[in-house]
């Protein structure tokens, strides 16, 4: 495993941040754009909406880097309210797995039981392998102290596995959040 999107879709080319901004453009009105950074970094945005607007006009190159400087603004200003650092917009089209599609379907269709039953199988593959391994494990000769570290290993990543699965689900998010880090490579 490469480790966990962090969120990555706000960060990309066509992900829902650069989304709202192409909106606030075609339709001249900053509110897409705003709904997406805290109140008070709300200047800041608008801001750069009307320097962007007033140099998009220029010429063709001045519009796709107005645009680009729009962009990277409002993702910045975007991953700074949620205390996440911004390491530059990623291209459109990253594979981000399974769930963030997911969830971006679920929402547009109305209906998140496709989620559930991704999170679901995903959990339970997971949890079963987990048990299986500290299980098979469990059977060691005492003196075989090689053996008993091995149980000992799988008992671990077992009891945080479950301890981690319960506490997301049972730990309510509220709105913007601090990004843990990981040791897989954020895509």
């Amino acid at each position: 495993m490469t480790g966990r999107p962090c969120s990555g879709s706000r960060q990309s080319l066509d992900g829902p941040v650069v989304k709202a901004a192409r909106r606030a453009f075609d339709t001249r009105n900053p509110a897409f754009a705003l709904i997406w950074v805290q109140a008070t970094d709300e200047p800041e945005i608008q801001t750069a909406f009307e320097r962007t607007l007033a140099v998009r006009g220029l010429s063709p190159q001045a519009k796709q880097l107005a645009d680009r400087f729009f962009f990277e603004t409002l993702v910045r200003v975007h991953r700074a309210g949620e205390g996440a650092p911004f390491t530059g917009l990623k291209p459109a089209g990253r594979d981000l797995g399974p769930a963030i599609p997911a969830a971006d379907k679920a929402i547009e269709e109305g209906s998140v039981e496709s989620v559930v039953k991704l999170l679901t199988a995903a959990m339970q593959e997971h949890l079963r392998e987990h048990f299986n391994e500290v299980v098979s494990a469990k059977a060691f000769m005492l003196d075989d102290v090689t053996a008993g570290r091995a149980y000992v290993k799988a008992y671990v990543e077992f009891i945080h596995y479950v301890e981690r699965v319960y506490e997301s689900s049972t730990t309510v998010t509220h709105g913007h959040f601090d990004e843990i880090e990981t040791t897989g490579d954020c895509r």
